[in-house]
């Protein structure tokens, strides 16, 4: 393997952007490109708060933010899963959440 397959993007403390939200937008990333695929987990909590170093409770946010964009689904119990559809980000959808 090489590097870039290694890679991990960093988050940017010094962003407005919350770290949360930072983080949501990696996995979504990982989501759309299949490297996470339909229907299997996403790593734990405690594994994304390791891997990207963060607290805990940011990785939880992240995952509420892709559960509020529809990206995952979880079962308590098991953990978090990406949904089988994502929703399709159209403008009509983003009128109608925005009013």
């Amino acid at each position: 393997m090489s590097d870039a397959e290694n890679f991990t993007p960093s988050l940017d403390p010094m962003s407005a952007r919350p770290l949360y939200a930072q983080l949501a937008d990696v996995i979504a990333e990982k989501i759309e490109s299949g490297d996470l695929a339909p229907d299997r987990p996403i790593p734990s909590e405690n594994h994304l708060a390791e891997e990207y170093g963060v607290a805990r409770l940011t990785a939880r946010r992240a995952a509420q933010e892709l559960r509020e964009r529809g990206l995952i689904v979880t079962v308590r119990g098991k953990g978090s899963f990406v949904v089988d559809q994502p929703p399709a980000a159209t403008p009509d959808n983003e009128d109608r959440t925005t009013s």
